[in-house]
């Protein structure tokens, strides 16, 4: 039965899941304007050399401009910010509510709206738990309260991002499980910021699973493949997070003074590559839908999986907002087509069908040997692409690649993320992380 004193509670997040759900509405809107813009004015001055250096030059432009924006005014929103909010819960990491939020909205719409590798979703869960802080200010909430109220803030901006509301509730359970205080109170009032926040963005931009895909069932003998792609997946994950965190202590060996020439000159190769090489710029998700249906060679693949990997990595350390769950889908989706590919040409599993199948498992095998959260994995890539019909396959992808990247001695990339920030800023992370499993239906005090 629902406490009287529970419901001043669970409708600040219900307020939190509302306002999320329309700023991060507005976000994506802003986001799809610019590109949409830039990409007119390509189109309109046509092709030639001109058409490369304007590309570069307004692509350099705006990613300085959002790397001054972020390094002058809220440091602490450069890439995701998932790492800040986990830092912030373990009262590790200061939360400046207002300068994030507007530094995080207009910082994102340059980096993103250039054409850099990055996702919208870090900025929309960062400003999500954000928005839950200017609220819980002036509530004087307790501290276990105020931590559940920022990952409800957290959980809605995935919820929006992505319109995946079940993905991101799991994604509170499974990724913040060190830092959340799992109680009744905190734990619902995720779950209705979750469901508020999509709710809104649905009504307002009325579509459905953002990556729809139609896909069959597959025969069950062909698990063990997709076990094999799991494996494989394993190492990249690990890889993939060693190269990001090198790549962004390279950057910050760079005098600081100078530490906007990196960012500059990506910004100008990205601009050169969108009239190139388009396929190799942006988060990714209308690509993704185009890697399914279209027929793609397997160098081809290959040569966009470069691509992506090397472009994500270049564009998150550069030190503009932006996210790394998009990319790492696109990335996932040639490496699976490319596995599919020369699956197929070995043994008759069905050529198409499995294909797409190992596209859709790869995207969460990926996202689960990188984050470590196997059931938001699956999950995430189920409300995405709604091929409900491989769940059973996905699972095994993901759960092979999260013990793939254990067993290699891999951890958690905002683990590491946080260590790294901390680290920077002074102060010692925590000796050994806590491995204590989580019990749901263990009540904090």
């Amino acid at each position: 039965m629902l406490k009287t004193s529970d419901t001043p509670y669970f409708l600040k997040a219900a307020l939190v899941g509302i306002l999320v759900g329309g700023l991060a509405t507005g976000f994506h809107s802003g986001v799809e304007i610019l590109i949409s813009t830039y990409a007119n004015l390509r189109a309109s001055i046509g092709s030639g050399m001109l058409t490369y250096i304007i590309s570069a030059v307004v692509s350099a432009v705006c990613v300085t401009g959002a790397f001054f924006l972020v390094a002058r005014f809220a440091p602490e929103a450069a890439g995701s910010g998932i790492q800040e909010i986990e830092g912030a819960m373990e009262d590790k990491r200061p939360l400046h509510w207002a300068r994030v939020l507007v530094v995080k909205f207009f910082g994102g719409l340059l980096a993103l709206g250039s054409g850099l590798v990055l996702g919208r979703e870090g900025p929309t869960i960062h400003m999500g738990a954000m928005t839950a802080e200017a609220l819980s200010r002036s509530q004087g909430l307790q501290s276990a309260d105020h931590k559940g109220l920022l990952a409800a803030g957290a959980a809605a901006g995935l919820a929006a991002a992505f319109n995946a509301p079940l993905a991101a509730i799991l994604f509170i359970v499974e990724e913040t499980r060190r830092q959340f205080p799992f109680g009744y109170r905190t734990y619902m009032a995720v779950i209705i910021a979750s469901i508020l926040s999509a709710a809104i963005t649905e009504q307002l931009t009325h579509i459905g699973p953002p990556l729809l895909i139609e896909v069959t069932y597959i025969p069950v003998w062909s698990f063990p493949l997709l076990g094999l792609l799991g494996v494989c997946l394993g190492f990249l994950g690990v890889f993939f997070n060693w190269a990001l965190l090198r790549v962004m202590d390279l950057f910050h060996a760079i005098p600081k003074g100078a530490r906007w020439l990196p960012a500059m000159m990506i910004g100008a190769a990205t601009g050169i590559l969108l009239v190139a090489f388009p396929d190799a710029t942006g988060g990714g998700e209308d690509l993704v839908r185009d890697l399914v249906t279209k027929d793609y060679g397997i160098l081809a693949l290959l040569l966009l999986t470069l691509f992506r990997f090397g472009g994500v990595l270049f564009s998150y350390a550069s030190g503009v907002p932006g996210g790394i769950f998009a990319p790492m889908l696109s990335i996932a989706t040639c490496a699976g087509l490319a596995f599919g590919a020369i699956t197929t040409d070995i043994i008759p599993v069905g050529d198409a069908d499995f294909k797409a199948a190992c596209a859709i498992a790869a995207m969460g095998g990926f996202f689960a040997a990188s984050v470590r959260a196997p059931l938001v994995g699956v999950v995430l890539v189920m409300e995405l692409t709604g091929a409900y019909a491989l769940i059973l396959p996905v699972l095994v992808t993901c759960t092979v690649a999260a013990l793939t990247a254990h067993h290699l001695g891999g951890r958690p990339i905002y683990e590491q993320l946080l260590e790294r920030t901390l680290r920077l800023a002074g102060q010692a992370p925590d000796a050994e992380p806590d491995k204590t499993p989580v019990q749901l239906g263990t009540r904090k005090s």
